[in-house]
């Protein structure tokens, strides 16, 4: 049964203990209306400044949904929290796929490559109204004029505004992680899939004068466990007991995402009913096994070229912690000892359970 609860003193504290284990970044999701088994969530900018102030180092991801936010309102809202907790926040700009999350609350709903061009132009408008003293923007869907912010986000050297993170595997997506994002969110694939994805958006930035400037992170689920049949006993566990209404429902609201898009490899467009127990096709990020194995995976990940693992876990009450004592500093060690680095030794030592094919 799961622990894990959704009420702010209990996320403070999940915050709280991952900062003291070495944890560098949160994400807050966004959903504006409940359903498909997600109905507790809270709205993100206020939920990532409550859990701002309650760490001192942590820096939160909050997510952003262009439509029922306006560039304006968000670069507002992101700088003024970004000076409250001295240079902490980060934003994840989402394009949306929840047709009925847009029409319940009177939003146009775009078709998907509108959307993520929308998405598009409200990365533009945020970075420019937080690093230009005075903002102009003439686009299809925002218009700026002689618009000047203050205060602005913290700027320091590497990091002139809050980082803007952004995902979707499709071709529109990976054309906004080029143009305009910080930071490329995948979720969990194949190893080719994952090499693919990050050789596409490298060159695609290349293009676009941006060589080397956009990194990459990724959703995975963690089960740590003795032994790599524990485990997957546990996985079998989660798998066996999901809300079988809620996770079809989810399904139905998804099922679309990837076929719309034009090469039909959006998001979730290969995902089975048991990927779609966890949202981000966690459970294909493959850090399931023991600690030992998990760090193997963590480091050929890194690799790969993937700079940042945003991940989930059963009960966060015991397992963050446990992450943080038993996995963590291995990872350390290890990359303390040069691993990491060596994409080819690293697909030798540990590859062969990201290509398997299930069944």
């Amino acid at each position: 049964m799961e622990r894990t609860r959704w009420d702010l003193d209990a996320n403070a504290e999940y915050a709280k203990t991952a900062e003291r284990y070495g944890f560098e970044y949160a994400l807050t999701q966004i959903r504006f209306m409940a359903g498909y088994g997600a109905e507790f969530q809270h709205e993100s900018v206020s939920f990532s400044q409550a859990l701002l102030h309650h760490t001192e180092r942590l820096v939160v991801m909050a997510a952003l949904l262009p439509g029922p936010w306006n560039p304006a309102v968000a670069a507002k809202q992101i700088a003024s929290i970004d000076q409250y907790s001295k240079g902490r926040i980060a934003v994840n700009v989402v394009s949306g796929w929840f047709k009925q999350e847009f029409t319940s609350i009177g939003q146009w709903w775009l078709d998907h490559a509108e959307r993520y061009r929308r998405s598009r132009e409200f990365i533009a408008c945020l970075k420019g109204i937080w690093t230009q003293e005075v903002f102009n923007f003439s686009g299809d869907f925002y218009q700026f004029h002689d618009y000047p912010l203050k205060p602005k986000p913290i700027a320091r050297p590497g990091r002139p505004y809050p980082e803007i993170f952004q995902g979707g595997n499709s071709i529109d997506a990976r054309e906004n992680a080029a143009t305009v994002s910080d930071y490329y969110f995948m979720n969990g694939n194949t190893l080719e899939g994952f090499q693919t994805q990050i050789a596409d958006v490298k060159e695609r930035a290349a293009k676009h004068g941006r060589e080397g400037q956009v990194k990459f992170a990724l959703n995975g689920f963690v089960i740590a466990r003795e032994t790599e049949a524990e485990a997957i006993r546990v996985l079998q566990e989660i798998q066996g007991k999901a809300n079988i209404e809620a996770v079809e429902a989810f399904g139905d609201a998804v099922k679309n995402a990837g076929a719309s898009t034009s090469n039909k490899t959006g998001m979730w467009a290969n995902s089975k009913f048991e990927d779609l127990v966890q949202y981000n096709d966690g459970f294909k990020t493959k850090l399931i096994g023991t600690p030992g194995q998990i760090a193997d995976r963590i480091l050929l990940l890194k690799s790969l070229g993937i700079d940042i693992l945003l991940v989930a876990f059963l009960h966060y009450d015991d397992e963050i912690q446990q992450f943080g004592e038993q996995v963590l500093p291995l990872v350390r060690k290890l990359e303390a000892e040069g691993r990491g680095k060596d994409e080819a030794f690293e697909i030798e030592l540990t590859g062969d359970v990201y290509r398997k094919v299930e069944a």
